[in-house]
């Protein structure tokens, strides 16, 4: 297909007519804005399991097939990426921390398996809302999924981290507040491409901050070494990501479960995202459902050997907008780097030896961010919160996300299970709106708001 084609002058659906070298660049364009955020994940787990968390390799390794196999269910028409999401950080911070039951007596290492088997199981979840949505309709899934019961869950999931992004934060002030405040300049002041790759730079600047400080003899300030280079040194050039199968328990099942809430509005978001940047209406044509089912089955596919979630990622949209080609083939390509870096372990090593520091600085932002999306989804929806049902919904989802600390533990004949904190919200916010009457939130009467929590049929309006 030409320029003609598409229908929208300057657009270029077919990159084939720039030639192969253009082609490999653009690539490496998405490559270079899904990289920072992606990899970001492994080293925020890794932070919470001491060291024995998720590998980056395998994150990249799954980053590139998921994105693949998304491609391949969405019949090669959509042009989106699927790196890590942030929205299960917070699963894999409680999994870390549980001690009850079977888990009392496990190492960090012991327990990711169980927190992967639950992702594994939340990805299964996109296929029950695919097949729903083909054969309900949308619009009645949503209601019970409205924004007085989403934008609280949200919320709750960026404020339960807060307290590792300053536990990380101030192993070295300096160097935290270098990764956040270039994050924030090239967020606000970035021209380009630099705009749309804001965390890639944080890492980069700050980690070239402290790789000054590391040679100039400086330490952190309770005399550890900045940045420690012992894995770099040992790791190979050239080796298998480690992959490991992963195991299922209705404990860590129900912390992870849960957050598909989320990771499902976000996806739909997502593909109104991209459907208005492109000009074609992709949850009409390939459909909501497949998209759906791709973004969960590269999901489950990811955790059962060992990988984070996928979800499909806002930078690479910015780079279709900023680029004007609009050929999924081009994101296919990012796709095999990802694959090809995974068999890498000496760069893995390279970003493994990022100090605490910097990963709390962007912390800072990437948590806040996450309740504030939380929050905008609820202004721009309108919630009325003078209405007491809407207080009360509210209400007993901040309270249950955020007071239950250690979570619910119960027994059910020898079995120990426990509901999370953001297990307790998420069932209480659905139920309360369910059960409680004058439930007044119909889809589609407010297109922005609706586009702003993800979940608009009419992208193009």
């Amino acid at each position: 297909m030409n320029n003609s084609q598409t229908g929208n002058p300057g657009v270029i659906s077919d990159a084939r007519q720039l030639g192969v070298p253009k082609m490999l660049i653009l690539g490496l364009q998405h490559l270079f804005a899904m990289f920072g955020a992606t990899v970001l994940v492994p080293i925020l787990v890794n932070s919470y399991f001491h060291g024995e968390g998720l590998s980056i390799q395998v994150t990249l390794f799954f980053a590139g097939l998921g994105t693949l196999f998304f491609h391949l269910c969405s019949k090669m028409k959509v042009p989106a990426f699927l790196g890590s999401s942030f929205a299960f950080l917070g699963g894999f911070s409680t999994v870390a921390n549980l001690n009850t039951g079977k888990f009392a007596d496990m190492t960090y290492g012991e327990k990711l398996p169980y927190a992967c088997g639950g992702i594994v199981v939340a990805g299964l979840l996109y296929l029950v809302l695919a097949l729903v949505i083909r054969f309900v309709g949308v619009k009645r899934v949503m209601r019970f999924l409205p924004p007085v019961v989403t934008g609280p869950i949200i919320i709750c999931i960026g404020l339960s981290l807060a307290g590792s992004a300053i536990s990380n934060a101030q192993n070295n002030w300096f160097l935290a507040f270098i990764a956040l405040a270039v994050i924030i300049i090239f967020n606000i002041w970035g021209k380009g491409m630099f705009r749309i790759i804001p965390i890639l730079m944080g890492v980069v600047i700050s980690y070239a901050v402290a790789m000054a400080m590391h040679l100039a003899g400086l330490t952190n300030p309770d005399g550890s070494a900045i940045i420690d280079f012992t894995q770099v040194a040992s790791a190979s050039w050239v080796g298998l990501p480690d992959f490991f199968i992963c195991k299922f328990d209705i404990t860590a099942i129900l912390v992870m479960a849960p957050i598909a809430i989320a990771t499902m509005m976000e996806h739909i978001g997502d593909m109104s995202a991209i459907s208005a940047t492109v000009g074609k209406n992709f949850i009409e044509n390939p459909g909501l459902h497949r998209t759906l089912v791709g973004d969960g089955l590269a999901t489950s596919l990811s955790a059962f050997f060992g990988g984070p979630a996928n979800t499909t990622y806002g930078e690479n949209t910015g780079v279709l907008e900023l680029s004007h080609v609009h050929d999924p083939s081009v994101i296919r390509l990012a796709a095999v780097y990802a694959i090809v870096l995974s068999f890498v372990p000496k760069f893995a090593g390279v970003i493994s030896a990022l100090p605490a520091a910097i990963i709390g600085g962007i912390s800072f932002i990437l948590y806040g961010m996450i309740s504030a999306i939380g929050i905008r989804n609820i202004v721009e929806n309108r919630v009325d919160f003078t209405n007491s049902r809407n207080l009360i919904i509210a209400a007993v989802i901040l309270v249950s996300g955020l007071g239950f600390s250690d979570g619910l533990t119960f027994t059910v004949g020898a079995t120990s299970i426990t509901l999370t904190s953001l297990a307790i919200a998420s069932i209480a916010g659905i139920v309360l709106n369910a059960v409680l009457p004058g439930n007044d939130y119909e889809f589609g009467i407010n297109p922005k708001g609706d586009r702003s929590r993800g979940v608009s049929m009419d992208p193009n309006k």
